[in-house]
């Protein structure tokens, strides 16, 4: 019913800056909390950052003060602008979403298929 997807991965050097987008679609009353995860080779895919519906911010430890989380509620988007970034950085980026297709109905989880960040040092 509902289809995530990310854009804007890239090549960067360390210390660059990189924005990524992630566009939601499809059957949408409304959309809760936004997210963006990560997921390194051989590595779990762990939280990086989120963002309520009302805008309240929260990010992993090893990013804070270098990425900021955003969205646009009329374009069904969320934005990641990642600056300074690092080695460990690199990974693929994945977007997720609470959605909810109804007034009466709960929200259920959404992914994207993941964008590929790769930082060269």
């Amino acid at each position: 019913q509902v289809q995530l997807v990310e854009s804007g991965g890239g090549l960067v050097q360390a210390g660059g800056s990189l924005r990524l987008s992630c566009v939601a679609s499809g059957r949408i009353f409304s959309i809760n909390a936004m997210r963006w995860y990560r997921q390194a080779p051989g590595k779990l895919r762990e939280w990086v950052a989120s963002i309520s519906s009302v805008g309240i911010t929260n990010y992993v430890d090893s990013v804070k003060g270098r990425f900021t989380i955003s969205r646009d509620n009329a374009k069904n988007t969320v934005y990641l602008q990642m600056s300074g970034l690092k080695p460990e950085d690199a990974a693929v980026y994945y977007c997720n979403a609470a959605i909810r297709h109804g007034p009466l109905l709960p929200a259920n989880d959404y992914w994207g298929q993941g964008t590929q960040v790769t930082v060269s040092s």
